[in-house]
């Protein structure tokens, strides 16, 4: 058997070093996040918490969990996200497959206009102007319609469904396949590494948006999660809103945003491992012309 040389034993053991570095980190921010959460007022305001919780405290959790804005606001992120990623996947899914067919007439012209919008938008102001103008204001639709296609995304699947074997494609036709029984029961079943991928990457940049909603919501019980987060992190707490007393009023307004960026966070992160095996093999397929 033969063994690696030296060279390749010192590059192994640098890219672990400096992987072990990165995921280091990429950790810290968001233990410390974590540990501040669980924390007591007085550690947290003397600096003393970093990667373990200090003087444990579950007021913060609880006032939180009692506040019906921060669950109307949940309740909301997650539609939002269901529907959007939904309306996003199905969009860019038939877009990329008719990019993907190389005889299609204006193919050039056509992805030359997915791939303008990447440099050129139309500005806030015009936007602003034409969702209301669309009368998609306080709606799901202010959200969902205007982000529904990534570009990126988009051009990742295109790379992707030309990869794919075009003699599936001829033999299905023989059998008398139509071109949307083609991408529903050949394409599509091939395709679940990249499906997976751009499910991940929609799902997350709704989940994280606020900016659209900031813009287009005006009605407070239709604003997701991640706006009563900006609120929070921009002065309000929810102390008055849950009836609090004093001691855990300071001790809300000394973990109120640690606290509610962990709940945030946490159905992304339980997402992630349900996908994590399609996830590379998905990106790099899309992106790497065979």
């Amino acid at each position: 058997m033969h063994r690696p040389g030296r060279g390749y034993r010192i590059f192994q053991g640098a890219n672990g070093v400096i992987l072990t570095l990165v995921v280091a980190v990429t950790l810290y921010p968001f233990l410390t996040i974590i540990a501040r959460s669980f924390s007591g007022e007085r550690q947290i305001r003397a600096g003393e918490v970093t990667l373990w919780p200090k003087g444990f405290n579950l007021t913060t959790y609880k006032i939180v969990f009692q506040d019906d804005v921060f669950w109307r606001s949940y309740g909301n992120t997650v539609l939002y996200t269901v529907v959007s990623t939904a309306v996003a996947m199905v969009l860019t899914t038939i877009y990329a497959y008719v990019l993907s067919k190389k005889e299609l007439r204006g193919r050039g012209l056509l992805v030359g206009v997915a791939v303008f919008t990447m440099f050129f938008t139309g500005g806030l102001i015009p936007n602003y102007v034409l969702i209301t103008g669309l009368g998609m204001k306080d709606s799901i639709w202010a959200i969902a319609l205007p982000n529904a296609i990534s570009v990126f995304n988009l051009l990742v699947m295109k790379a992707f469904f030309e990869n794919l074997p075009t003699e599936l494609e001829e033999a299905a036709q023989i059998d008398g396949l139509s071109t949307y029984g083609i991408l529903l029961r050949i394409v599509l079943p091939l395709s679940k590494a990249v499906i997976a991928t751009m499910v991940l990457f929609y799902s997350v940049s709704f989940w994280n948006s606020w900016f659209s909603a900031f813009l287009y919501m005006d009605r407070t019980e239709l604003m997701p999660v991640t706006v009563y987060l900006r609120n929070l992190i921009a002065g309000a707490t929810t102390g008055g809103n849950a009836g609090a007393a004093t001691d855990q009023l300071s001790q809300a307004a000394a973990n109120i945003q640690s606290v509610t960026i962990v709940l945030t966070a946490l159905p992304i992160l339980a997402l992630y491992p349900f996908v994590q095996r399609y996830f590379v093999s998905g990106v790099m397929l899309g992106a790497v012309k065979g």
